[in-house]
């Protein structure tokens, strides 16, 4: 046990400081490199969810390399056809967008004279001045910048997943050379990939799954673009807890404003959002993901904080996914294993801490008694 006089005792505050401003210089670096470092993630995760379909090929006879281009061909086939739906959808939208913007000002109105009337100190003059804008269409052209950056961004992505796919089908033989005992680095890399590809794959159906409900629902309910909205709930389904609330804010809102709806059928919406988000994200992926996999409440809402923070937007999307490739990485080490379990939900591990804290507590005879009959 160490003492206020023993050096290792005062050499701890100093690791902790150092650990400190480490992190610090680590987050501030991701800040600044954040338009550099978004598309690198963005890449890696999607090449990690296509090396499954890679193996899959493989193993039935389809040589690696063209297991690979093949995977990569069919990945950008869908992604241009969706990507040709959504734009068809989007420009939609856009035209009915002023129509939209004078019944949503209209119900605006309404809403803050009804609350006039009920005896609330409310101008309804005075906040129109306050919040309302001049009329300008500088959005257009701010709108533009932001599809073209978009689509200059996602070009750079799909460059990268196409080398990173490549790339993976010799980095074994390139660890092996540059270790001298590659095996241990292998075997931890092996499990940090098989558990991010089975959260990545798992997330990644689930979101999918939301979307295809989430369109249906918006059909059988009558609310226009369909597929836009279920295209937001697929990606905004990667982020935690708000994500699903923002998702079905846009349809329920157009829903309750245009001539063919209401407040019932903007209720229905809202019921089918509400259902299908309960089931798949509360009964179906912790069952599919185990609780081993899984976050605590207080992390996935602090990830969603410093990441968003950090990487903006795209931090919100990929949250949960960088948390959870940390979490993974920490828990493929012995050494750090400990933060992984800090990380994770507590319910599945209570049974074990209860009783390691039973079995600390046995006298160390006892305690060798036991370990010799296990």
């Amino acid at each position: 046990m160490l003492n206020e006089s023993d050096p290792g005792y005062r050499s701890i505050p100093l690791h902790a400081t150092l650990a400190l401003a480490a992190l610090v210089i680590i987050v501030a670096g991701m800040k600044l490199g954040a338009s550099l470092l978004v598309p690198l993630l963005l890449a890696f995760f999607i090449a990690v969810v296509c090396t499954e379909p890679v193996q899959w090929l493989h193993r039935r006879g389809l040589p690696m390399r063209a297991a690979v281009l093949l995977t990569l061909l069919v990945l950008m086939g869908l992604v241009t056809l969706l990507g040709f739906l959504v734009a068809n959808s989007f420009s939609t939208f856009v035209e009915a967008l002023p129509d939209i913007e004078t019944r949503l000002r209209q119900t605006y109105w309404q809403a803050l004279n009804q609350l006039s009337a009920f005896g609330l100190a409310i101008n309804p003059k005075e906040i129109e001045a306050l919040f309302g804008g001049e009329g300008d269409t500088t959005w257009v052209p701010m709108l533009l910048s932001e599809l073209g950056n978009f689509f200059m961004q996602s070009m750079v992505v799909s460059l990268l997943v196409v080398f990173m796919m490549f790339e993976t089908l010799h980095f074994r033989g390139k660890v092996s050379l540059a270790l001298a005992n590659p095996a241990p680095s292998l075997e931890r890399f092996a499990e940090f990939s098989v558990t991010l590809k089975r959260y990545l794959a798992v997330k990644t159906v689930i979101s999918l799954t939301t979307g295809i409900l989430i369109w249906l629902a918006c059909l059988l309910v009558g609310v226009k673009f369909a597929l836009l909205w279920a295209v937001l709930a697929f990606a905004l389904n990667f982020i935690p807890n708000i994500g699903s609330a923002i998702a079905a804010v846009p349809p329920v809102l157009l829903l309750l404003v245009s001539q063919d709806g209401g407040i019932g059928e903007a209720f229905l919406l809202s019921l089918a959002y509400l259902v299908v988000n309960f089931v798949l994200g509360n009964l179906v992926e912790p069952r599919l993901m185990g609780r081993a996999l899984g976050l605590s409440t207080l992390v996935a809402f602090l990830s969603l904080v410093v990441w968003g923070w950090i990487f903006g937007v795209a931090g919100l999307l990929l949250s949960v996914l960088l948390t959870m490739t940390l979490k993974i990485a920490l828990d493929s080490h012995p050494q750090t294993r400990w933060m992984a379990h800090l990380l994770g939900p507590g319910s599945r591990l209570e049974g074990d801490g209860e009783r390691g804290l039973r079995q600390a507590r046995r006298p160390p005879s006892r305690r060798r008694r036991d370990a010799d009959a296990d």
